[in-house]
Protein backbone atom coordinates (compact mmCIF):
# COMPACT_ATOMS: atom_id res chain seq x y z
CA UNK A 1 0.00 0.00 0.00
CA UNK A 2 3.07 2.24 0.11
CA UNK A 3 4.18 1.77 -3.53
CA UNK A 4 0.90 4.06 -4.06
CA UNK A 5 1.81 7.90 -4.24
CA UNK A 6 -2.12 8.65 -4.61
CA UNK A 7 -5.17 7.12 -3.51
CA UNK A 8 -6.94 7.57 -7.23
CA UNK A 9 -4.20 4.38 -7.60
CA UNK A 10 -4.85 2.53 -5.48
CA UNK A 11 -8.38 2.50 -5.74
CA UNK A 12 -8.27 1.89 -9.32
CA UNK A 13 -5.73 -0.94 -8.73
CA UNK A 14 -7.94 -2.41 -6.07
CA UNK A 15 -10.71 -2.06 -8.21
CA UNK A 16 -9.17 -4.35 -11.22
CA UNK A 17 -7.34 -6.73 -8.83
CA UNK A 18 -10.96 -7.44 -7.21
CA UNK A 19 -12.47 -8.14 -11.03
CA UNK A 20 -9.33 -10.34 -12.16
CA UNK A 21 -9.29 -11.94 -8.49
CA UNK A 22 -12.88 -12.77 -8.72
CA UNK A 23 -12.34 -14.22 -12.09
CA UNK A 24 -9.62 -16.86 -11.29
CA UNK A 25 -10.62 -17.35 -8.22
CA UNK A 26 -12.07 -20.36 -7.58
CA UNK A 27 -12.17 -22.94 -4.35
CA UNK A 28 -9.77 -26.06 -5.82
CA UNK A 29 -10.68 -28.06 -3.16
CA UNK A 30 -14.27 -28.18 -4.17
CA UNK A 31 -14.11 -29.54 -7.53
CA UNK A 32 -12.21 -32.38 -9.04
CA UNK A 33 -9.06 -31.64 -11.35
CA UNK A 34 -10.64 -31.80 -14.80
CA UNK A 35 -13.56 -29.36 -13.31
CA UNK A 36 -11.52 -27.39 -12.46
CA UNK A 37 -8.65 -27.00 -15.37
CA UNK A 38 -11.77 -26.67 -17.42
CA UNK A 39 -13.39 -23.61 -15.40
CA UNK A 40 -9.15 -22.18 -15.62
CA UNK A 41 -9.35 -22.71 -19.19
CA UNK A 42 -13.00 -20.62 -19.43
CA UNK A 43 -11.81 -18.04 -17.41
CA UNK A 44 -8.38 -17.52 -19.36
CA UNK A 45 -10.37 -17.11 -22.46
CA UNK A 46 -12.54 -14.64 -21.40
CA UNK A 47 -9.69 -12.94 -19.78
CA UNK A 48 -8.19 -12.93 -23.18
CA UNK A 49 -11.18 -12.03 -25.03
CA UNK A 50 -11.13 -9.04 -22.82
CA UNK A 51 -7.62 -7.80 -23.20
CA UNK A 52 -7.76 -8.06 -27.12
CA UNK A 53 -10.75 -5.53 -27.68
Amino acid sequence: MLRFRRMRTLQKFASVHASVHNLFNTERSLSSRATFKRNRATALAEWRGLCAA
